[in-house]
């Protein structure tokens, strides 16, 4: 069986790896479409802490049933679409007894912890597929990246009495858009990359600023009339926009940090206090942000289609992440499109 694994840092390539038949309670899925994602990108880029090489890469995953095992539902019959919950839970950590499965202190994400979707067959648990016929089949894939901005927006509690602002234009600032939108709130982007700003106005964004040449706290002041924004959702992952969350945040106001900082950040952390502000984490999403998307993707199937930024063919996977690197300012996301059985 083929796949496309990282075998070190900045290089990928084909390797034959061994196949098998589903178990019990399992489903082989035919891979179809793969999205890139950022974490994929730091594994490739030596960035991620959290993988260890060789690894194939690959957890926004969309296909087709091939087989399944003993004591799964007829209802998973051959040649269903599926959409792929990379995720794993203990079911007894803490987060997993208090119904936050997402955030299983033992989660081993595909891709990452464990080995990912970028080959011709994976097989998983009945557990985690999700039958979709409705969607496009490459947007199967993007249900998960797009899932986790909606989490942090879930988490915000945002509604249609909130303005928000996305920190960060990628895939998963993108989703944040996407979910605020979906809850009726009026959204408000930082982005630096300039080739961005376009696709997010297509995509329903208020208005989108670029904070290498404005004030935003000026600029956020006269789009909200001087109120403020009253949700931040941090999506960069860097030390300067977890400090600006807190910054810009009104009194009172939300902040949620979905991206993922990779060296310490400090804080003036009166402001915690004088704000009186909520301050919450996002870790991947659950089944219900999974559905939300999906609802989202059948009413607004355009939406899919812009933010794919390219397809790769699976013969050319293995140039992928070097295009990504060399194009990172103008693209949201790099899809491997896997022929059919």
């Amino acid at each position: 069986m083929k796949s496309l694994v990282i075998d070190r840092v900045g290089h990928s390539e084909f390797r034959e790896v061994p196949s098998r038949e589903p178990g019990p309670g399992e489903v082989l899925v035919k891979v179809r479409h793969v999205g890139l994602c950022g974490s994929d990108l730091n594994t490739f880029s030596g960035l991620n802490p959290l993988v260890e090489l060789p690894r194939i890469p690959g957890h926004e995953i969309g296909g087709t049933i091939a087989a399944r095992g003993a004591d799964v539902p007829a209802g998973y019959a051959i040649g269903k679409p599926v959409v792929v919950v990379p995720y794993t839970s203990c079911g007894s950590c803490a987060s997993c007894r208090r119904g936050r499965v997402n955030a299983c202190e033992f989660n081993r994400t595909l891709g990452v912890q464990q080995d990912g979707g970028l080959r011709d067959f994976i097989v998983l648990p009945r557990d985690r597929l999700i039958l979709n016929e409705d969607l496009k089949p490459a947007h199967l894939a993007l249900v998960e990246p797009l899932a986790v901005g909606f989490h942090a927006v879930a988490r915000g509690r945002v509604t249609s009495e909130d303005t928000v602002l996305v920190l960060g234009g990628g895939m998963i600032g993108v989703g944040a858009v996407l979910g605020a939108r979906a809850r009726g709130a009026r959204v408000l982007v930082s982005e630096v990359a300039d080739s961005k700003h376009e696709i997010l106005k297509e995509l329903g964004v208020d208005a989108v600023l670029n904070p290498s040449r404005s004030d935003l706290v000026a600029e956020i002041g006269k789009l909200t009339d001087g109120k403020g924004v009253d949700v931040i959702i941090e999506a960069v992952g860097l030390p300067e926009t977890f400090q600006a969350a807190v910054t810009l945040a009104p009194f009172s106001g939300r902040v949620v940090y979905v991206g993922y900082a990779k060296s310490p950040v400090s804080y003036e952390t009166k402001f915690f206090n004088l704000k009186e502000l909520d301050i919450l984490g996002s870790r991947n999403a659950t089944r219900t942000d999974f559905e939300a998307v999906i609802e989202f993707l059948r009413e607004v199937p355009e939406v899919g289609d812009l933010v794919i930024s390219k397809t790769f063919s699976w013969d050319d996977a293995d140039q992928a992440f070097d295009y990504w690197t060399a194009n990172r300012d103008r693209t949201f996301k790099v899809m491997i499109d896997l022929p059919e059985a």
